[in-house]
C-alpha cells in the first residue's frame, strides 16, 4: 500500500486514548494482516488490523496505552497475561509468556471501571495468567473469567514450562507487523502486546525513524503498510507518514541518517570552481579539493562529539561588478558546470551546499535554476544576503540584505521539493555577520520538518571583531537554530585554530574555510 495514502484515524470510543500530535518517547506498530481463525484442537487469539493506515494513540497512563494497544491488535484472546504496572522484571517474564501464547499483556487493573478492566471484558478470556501479582476479587468479578493462574515474576517463561491450569492455546498465525519502539518503551506492556501479535521490533531513539541508520535500513528492506503509533514522540500522523516515506527510500546523508543536525558537524571548503580569488575551493581541481577538505575535517575529529563530515560550499551564483546581459549583477553557473563537482563530492562522501549571491535577481528564482542538483540527497542551499541588492544598488557599494519574507519563500519551496521527492532533510544556510542583513528576522519560519536551518557567521577580521559579530548574529536568531563559523585564510588576523573555533558557544555545527 502506498505510504503517501496513510491517514490519521478518527477518534475511537472513550475507553481509548485521544488521538493527537505528541512530542516525546513512543512505540510504533506497523500492522499488516489478521491471523487465521482458531482451529478445533486448541484456542487461538484472533488478531485485527487497525482500521486506518495510520493510527495515533496517545496516553500518559501506561495502563490506558496498553489497553488501547490490545484493542487495536486483538479481536479476542483465550488468555490474557496481566502484570504489576511499571515492574520491568515482571513485564519481561510476562512478555515471554505472551509471545509464546500469542496473547496480550495488560497491567493489573487498579479499579473495576478502568480501561484495562474494560479491555479484559471485551476480550473475554478463558483465563488470566497473573505474573508476580494477584488481581482483586472485584476485578475477577468484572471480567467474569473462568480461572486466574498466578506465577512468580522470577519464573523463566522461556524454559518451555507453562502452568498446567492454562487452557490449551496455540499462537495465531503471525501478523505482518513491525513495531518501532523508543528506548523508553521497550519494556512496556504495550510493546509486549505488539510483539505477541507476531511483530518484528525496531528501536527508534526519539521517535523519528530518519534519525537512526539501523531503522532506515530495516524500513527500506521491508516498507510498512499500516502504522499504529503508540506514545508521545510523534507530532501527527501526517508527519509520521512523511518521515517513514523518507526512511523507506534508504537514502542516507554523508555520516549516516537522514537528519542534518545534531548528528554531524560539517567542515567546508568555500569558493567557486576555477576562481582562486573567490575562495579556497577554487585554488585547485575537484580531486585536490576533496583531499584538501578531508584533511581539514580530520583536524576536527578529536574535537567533535559527533561525526565530522567534509563538505563543499560551491558559489553557484557570483555577485558581479557588471550588470551582465540580464542586468542582475549576478553571474550564474550552469548546472552542467556544477554537476561534476556534486557527483564527485557525493562519491567521496561529502555534503554539498550551493551558495547564492543573487545581486538584483530574485533569490527564489535563482534557487529554482538548480532543482536538478537540489534533488540529490546530499545537496543543500545557502543564501548570502551580503550580495542581495535593491534595484538601484551595486555590489561592494554597500552591504546587502534580505527580508524574512524572502527567506520564508525559499525555505517553503525547498521544503516542498524535499517532500515531493522523499529526500533526507536539507540544510538551508543563512550567511550573516550583522543583524541588519536579515530584516524582520524574528518573522522567519523555522519549523520545517524537511529542513535544517543554520545561521552562519561569516564576518572577517581580528578575533575580537569576529566575536562581536558572532554575539550580534547569535542574539538575532528567531529560534535556537544551530550556528556556523567561517575562517578566512587571508583576511583573518590571526585565523583561529580548530580548537579556538570550537570554543564558541554554541559550538559551531558548520565550519567553512575561504
Amino acid at each position: 500500500m502506498a505510504v503517501s495514502t496513510w491517514r490519521q484515524r478518527s477518534r475511537r470510543p472513550a475507553r481509548r486514548p485521544r488521538l493527537l500530535s505528541v512530542v516525546t518517547s513512543a512505540v510504533v506498530v506497523l500492522a499488516g494482516c489478521t491471523a487465521a481463525p482458531a482451529d478445533q484442537s486448541a484456542s487461538r487469539s484472533v488478531l485485527r488490523t487497525p482500521e486506518q493506515r495510520t493510527t495515533m494513540l496517545n496516553a500518559d497512563d501506561g495502563a490506558e496505552l496498553a489497553a488501547a494497544t490490545s484493542a487495536e491488535l486483538f479481536e479476542s484472546s483465550p488468555v490474557v497475561v496481566i502484570v504489576e504496572p511499571d515492574n520491568q522484571s515482571s513485564t519481561e517474564v510476562a512478555a515471554d509468556f505472551a509471545t509464546r501464547l500469542g496473547v496480550p499483556v495488560l497491567p493489573v487493573p487498579d479499579n473495576s471501571n478502568g480501561p484495562v478492566t474494560e479491555e479484559l471484558s471485551r476480550l473475554a478470556p478463558q483465563a488470566l495468567l497473573a505474573v508476580g501479582t494477584t488481581p482483586g476479587n472485584d476485578v475477577e468479578a468484572q471480567v467474569d473469567t473462568q480461572r486466574v493462574i498466578t506465577v512468580p515474576a522470577t519464573q523463566d517463561a522461556a524454559d518451555g514450562t507453562l502452568p498446567n491450569e492454562l487452557p490449551e492455546v496455540r499462537p495465531p498465525e503471525p501478523a505482518q507487523v513491525t513495531t518501532l519502539i523508543t528506548d523508553e518503551r521497550t519494556d512496556s506492556a504495550a510493546a509486549a502486546t505488539a510483539r505477541a501479535a507476531g511483530s518484528r521490533t525496531i528501536t527508534v531513539p526519539g521517535g523519528d525513524p530518519r534519525a537512526d541508520p539501523a531503522a532506515i535500513e530495516t524500513l527500506h528492506e521491508q516498507p510498512p503498510e499500516t502504522v499504529l503509533a503508540i506514545g508521545e514522540a510523534f507530532d501527527s500522523a501526517t508527519r509520521l507518514r512523511d518521515r517513514i516515506a523518507v526512511a523507506n527510500t534508504g537514502e542516507q546523508l554523508p555520516g549516516g541518517g537522514q537528519l542534518v543536525f545534531p548528528g554531524r558537524r560539517l567542515v567546508c571548503l568555500y569558493g567557486h570552481p576555477g576562481t582562486p580569488a573567490l575562495g579556497a575551493l577554487g585554488e585547485q581541481g575537484i580531486a585536490a579539493s576533496i583531499d584538501r577538505v578531508k584533511k581539514l575535517a580530520g583536524r576536527y575529529e578529536n574535537l567533535s562529539d559527533v561525526p565530522v563530515v567534509p563538505a563543499f560550499e560551491l558559489i553557484a551564483t557570483v555577485a558581479s561588478d557588471s550588470a551582465g546581459a540580464d542586468g542582475d549583477y549576478s553571474t550564474e553557473a550552469t548546472v552542467d558546470e556544477l554537476r561534476p563537482w556534486v557527483r564527485r563530492a557525493q562519491d567521496a562522501g561529502l555534503y554539498v551546499i550551493l551558495d547564492l549571491q543573487s545581486g538584483r535577481a530574485d533569490v527564489l528564482e535563482q534557487a529554482k535554476k538548480y532543482q536538478e542538483l537540489l534533488r540529490q540527497p546530499n545537496v543543500g542551499l545557502a543564501i548570502d544576503p551580503e550580495w542581495k541588492l535593491e534595484p538601484d544598488q551595486q555590489p561592494l557599494h554597500q552591504i546587502g540584505s534580505v527580508d524574512a519574507a524572502t527567506v520564508n519563500r525559499v525555505a517553503s519551496w525547498l521544503a516542498e521539493l524535499t517532500a515531493e521527492h522523499d529526500l533526507p532533510q536539507k540544510l538551508l544556510v543563512l550567511h550573516q555577520f550583522s543583524a541588519s542583513m536579515i530584516e524582520n528576522e524574528k518573522r522567519m519560519e523555522t519549523d520545517y520538518d524537511q529542513l535544517s536551518l543554520l545561521v552562519h557567521m561569516d564576518g572577517q577580521g581580528a578575533p575580537k571583531l569576529k566575536n562581536s559579530s558572532w554575539r550580534s548574529v547569535l542574539n538575532a536568531r528567531p529560534a535556537p537554530l544551530p550556528m556556523g563559523w567561517k575562517n578566512f585564510y587571508d583576511e583573518d588576523h590571526p585565523m583561529l585554530s580548530p580548537s579556538q573555533t570550537m570554543s564558541h558557544e554554541p559550538t559551531p555545527m558548520m565550519i567553512s574555510y575561504q
